[in-house]
This record gives C-alpha cells, structure tokens and sequence, in this order.
C-alpha cells in the first residue's frame, strides 16, 4: 500500500538520525541496511546488538508500512533477536523481512540480518507490530 520511494521518504522525514537505507520494499516484505562506522561497535570490534536490533526494526516497520500505508502510530510491541555469529565491522549489515501475518491490529514478521557479502545470516529476529486501530477508518 506504500510504495519504497513514500516509505523512505517518511522514514528520512520522522527519524532523521536514522542512517538506514531502504532498499526495497515489497510483498510483505522489506530489506533495510546500514552502514557501520565506530559508534556501532562494541569492545571486541563486532557490531553492536543495539545496532542489530535497530536495524531489525526498521525492517520490520518498513514491511509492515509496506503493507498497510504510511501508518506512523504502528509500534513494535515484542522483538526476539537470536545472535548466531560475529558481523563483519568493516561491511553493511543488511537487512530482510518477511511479514508472516498482518492482521487488523498485529503484523508479525521475520528478519535474518547479514554482513554484506556474507553468505550466512548474523542474526535471526521476530517481531511483532501492533496497528492502532485508528487505521481500520
């Protein structure tokens, strides 16, 4: 119901200190990334958990827009992340979702988020949104 050039262009509007990238929206789904610099990393030279899960995020908010319109008051209301090997800190990480279910009120997706160029993911994550009911208007 939105298309990638609205979405991102709500998300550069509404998160200005955002430094995500959408890359493509589509179906039910979305893929997000982001660069990495210093401020993403954490002792060890890995990227950030906070970092993984933002970008996480915003995937799944970018979907779940996808799917239903620019819809601002759409909020994350659980995000499961399951950390399954070291990102690279020199490349992006890349992120892509599948919605699973969107409902009236919930929109349920998955992410499996990558270093870029790697083959295997870093990190698996399940969200869940909740759509206020003002959108049902």
């Amino acid at each position: 119901m939105a298309s990638k050039d609205e979405i991102a262009a709500f998300i550069a509007r509404e998160f200005p200190q955002t430094r995500i990238v959408v890359e493509d929206v589509g179906e039910r789904s979305a893929t997000v990334s982001q660069a990495i610099d210093h401020s993403d990393l954490r002792p060890g030279g890995t990227v950030s958990g906070p970092t993984l899960m933002a970008v996480a995020d915003v995937a799944l908010y970018v979907a779940v827009l996808g799917a239903i319109g620019i819809v601002p008051l759409a909020v994350t209301t659980s995000l499961t992340i399951n950390f399954l090997r070291k990102p690279q800190a020199e490349r992006r990480i890349i992120a892509e979702c599948q919605l699973m279910k969107v409902g009236k009120t919930l929109a349920i997706g998955e992410v499996s988020l990558y270093s870029e160029g790697a083959p295997d993911a870093v990190a698996h994550v399940v969200g869940t949104y909740a759509i206020p009911p003002e959108h049902l208007r």
